[in-house]
């Protein structure tokens, strides 16, 4: 009785790696399509005074955003300059 249930998980465990090699590969219909510049905003120009930036930010202004990084990491994520 033991060895006819080994030879059953036995086939299902060879049953399921077999299926697991006859996976398709996934391909991407439109091509690669590459993130915009995290600086280029949420939207347009002309709406880019959304809820969503900052009020002295410019859309496409990488050094401001770079600055606004780099006040958000020392004020509001430091744990120690909040503590102390």
């Amino acid at each position: 009785m033991k060895r006819q249930g080994l030879i059953v998980v036995g086939a299902a465990l060879v049953a399921t790696c077999l299926a697991a090699c006859g996976e398709k590969p996934q391909t991407n219909a439109q091509g690669v399509k590459h993130d915009a510049a995290p600086w280029t905003g949420t939207g347009t120009k002309e709406n880019a005074g959304t809820v969503f930036t900052a009020p002295d930010w410019k859309v496409g202004d990488k050094t401001a955003w770079q600055q606004q990084l780099k006040t958000r990491t020392q004020n509001g994520q430091n744990e120690y300059n909040k503590e102390n």
